[in-house]
C-alpha cells in the first residue's frame, strides 16, 4: 500500500468518533496497523481503550462505513486485538488538548 492510500484510510478513519470519548480513533492510538493485499482487501488492527466496551460492534460498523467509499477498497476486516493494552501515552497531543489529559 502506497503512503497516498494509507493517509486517505487513516483520513477517513478520523471520522469514526469512540462514542465514550468524543474523539477520533486515529488521535487516541486505537489504530495499531492498516494492511491492504493485491485484491484491496484491508484489514485494521485496533483495539479499544477498554477490553469490555460496549460499543465494539458500532466501532468496528463505523470503521467499515468510513472505508467504503475509498474506490481501492474492495472489503474490510477490523481486528480487534487487546495486546499491546492502550494507554493514554497512546493518544495524539490533539486528543490530549481535547480531553484536557496532560
Amino acid at each position: 500500500m502506497n503512503e497516498e492510500l494509507k493517509e486517505n484510510i487513516l483520513g477517513a478513519l478520523e471520522l469514526v468518533i469512540d462514542p465514550e470519548l468524543g474523539v477520533d480513533i486515529v488521535n487516541l492510538g486505537l489504530v495499531y496497523d492498516t494492511e491492504m493485499d493485491d485484491e484491496g482487501n484491508v484489514t485494521i488492527t485496533m483495539t479499544l481503550t477498554s477490553m469490555g466496551c460496549p460499543l465494539a460492534g458500532t466501532i468496528v460498523d463505523q470503521v467499515k462505513r468510513a472505508l467504503a467509499d475509498i474506490p481501492e477498497i474492495k472489503e474490510v476486516e477490523v481486528n480487534i486485538v487487546f495486546n499491546p493494552p492502550w494507554n493514554k501515552e497512546m493518544m495524539s497531543r490533539y486528543a490530549k488538548i481535547a480531553l484536557g489529559i496532560r
